[in-house]
């Protein structure tokens, strides 16, 4: 019998499955991704803006009350609870009276760092412990050129940062990698400039800042075969955003189902998009039984056997997120996976290339880290464990979505790292593998 145990701190989950497969149907919540660009979006907008969809994590919710402190008003319609209605500021925005949390949201604070650099006053961005440890030079570097002052800890390398804006000029700027934040905050930035900001990547990534300025309409011009984005000044119109379902939840529950034999299940209403379907590329390319509508954005998995592939770097940046997912996926195939240039992988919440490797190896996986490659021969039989998220959502559910392969009990400590993105984790978990949760949630 399996069974699914989450303490009443939420803190440890309990997981004994022995192999069961993952049937039913489940829908994602909201984009994490496209939630932060939505509130940001409508925040600079001149008018109100509607928000269906909005993602429940933790980390959506630091963005949206560091809008609020920079005097948006964000409030539930009154004849629709699921929508939100964002009172646009018509890009002005009012200077906060004290710091701004993020939490350990990457995205809001580099996204924010952006949208400040064009405010004429002080801004603070801070968060908790984890966030603390992640690089913000790679937007620190562009929005200086464009004339912010922004600081931080080592001269700015590292949160807290602290950001005056204003007077910005465009800039041509090359990423040195490619990182859709940092694009994003630039072209937010760009809003504000004096003249056209041109970004260009080395390697395509998502495009939702792209499409939801252009949705705004922003004097915007993509280039995607190029990898150039253009914007010029401009003042945002409002608009009616419906949030689709997050691709990067799904990859723990598809890349589980693909592997574990008997499995048949349905993810309805996930955004499919360029540079977020990337990680179900590569599950085909193992041999995963997937159908997939992406006008829908609707995916079904049925257990089959997988081997293993080759991830070349020039595919990470469209499935970063999801390599934690897919490294469950080569645990339970045949062969060798290798994700090859994945060095960012290392400034994430935790260093996600050697987490990933301890974490799913304490459960009897053969992963190990050579450069920035992850290499993970499958096919070994897992086992259950205690190991630990590092404060990183990613390897928590990792870890869980790996739990339903192995035998005997594993435990999944530091959970509470889960609700930064995906509240509902543990309660979906259960419902696809037979297993209700029981305890606390």
């Amino acid at each position: 019998m399996s069974t699914i145990e989450l303490d009443e701190a939420g803190q440890r989950l309990t997981v004994t499955a022995s192999g069961r497969p993952l049937q039913g149907r489940l829908r994602m919540p909201g984009d994490k991704s496209v939630s932060h660009r939505a509130l940001l979006l409508s925040a600079l907008a001149d008018g109100t803006s509607l928000i269906r969809g909005l993602s429940d994590g933790e980390d959506v919710a630091g963005t949206r009350a560091a809008l609020e402190a920079l005097g948006v008003v964000v409030e539930t319609h009154p004849d629709d609870a699921a929508t939100l209605r964002v009172a646009g500021r018509g890009g002005a925005l009012s200077e906060a009276e004290g710091v701004l949390d993020v939490g350990n949201s990457g995205t809001g604070m580099r996204l924010l760092a952006g949208v400040l650099a064009g405010q004429p006053f002080l801004s603070v961005l801070c968060g908790d412990r984890y966030l603390h440890r992640r690089p913000m030079e790679r937007i620190a570097v562009p929005l200086r050129l464009m004339g912010a002052s922004i600081d931080g800890r080592d001269g700015g390398r590292l949160p807290p940062l602290v950001v005056r804006g204003g007077s910005l000029r465009g800039i041509d700027y090359e990423l040195p990698v490619a990182s859709a934040q940092v694009k994003s905050a630039v072209l937010l930035a760009g809003l504000a400039a004096d003249g056209e900001t041109v970004v260009r990547e080395p390697a395509p990534t998502r495009v939702h800042t792209e499409e939801m300025l252009a949705a705004c309409g922003a004097d915007i011009e993509t280039d995607r075969s190029a990898g150039v984005v253009r914007v010029r000044p401009s003042l945002l119109q409002p608009h009616e955003w419906r949030v689709p379902g997050d691709p990067s939840q799904a990859a723990f529950f598809v890349c589980a189902a693909a592997a574990i034999p008997g499995s048949d299940l349905t993810i309805e209403g996930v955004y499919l998009g360029p540079a977020r379907a990337g990680f179900l590329e590569v599950l085909a390319r193992m041999g995963a039984d997937l159908d997939i509508d992406v006008a829908q954005g609707t995916v079904r998995v049925r257990g089959a056997e997988l081997r293993g592939t080759d991830i070349a770097p020039e595919e990470v940046p469209g499935l970063v997120d999801e390599v934690p997912a897919l490294a469950v996926a080569a645990l339970l195939a045949r062969g060798t996976t290798r994700v090859l240039g994945a060095g960012e992988l290392r400034v994430k919440e935790s260093d996600r290339l050697a987490t990933t490797a301890s974490e799913l190896g304490r459960l009897g996986g053969d992963l190990r880290v050579d450069g920035d490659a992850l290499v993970v021969s499958g096919g070994r039989p897992l086992r259950g464990a205690t190991v630990s998220s590092h404060g990183d959502h990613r390897i928590a559910m990792a870890c869980a979505a790996a739990a339903l392969a192995a035998t005997g009990t594993t435990i999944v400590e530091d959970m509470e790292a889960v609700p930064t993105s995906y509240p509902g984790f543990v309660d979906d978990l259960g419902a696809v593998a037979g297993s209700p949760l029981e305890g606390g949630s």
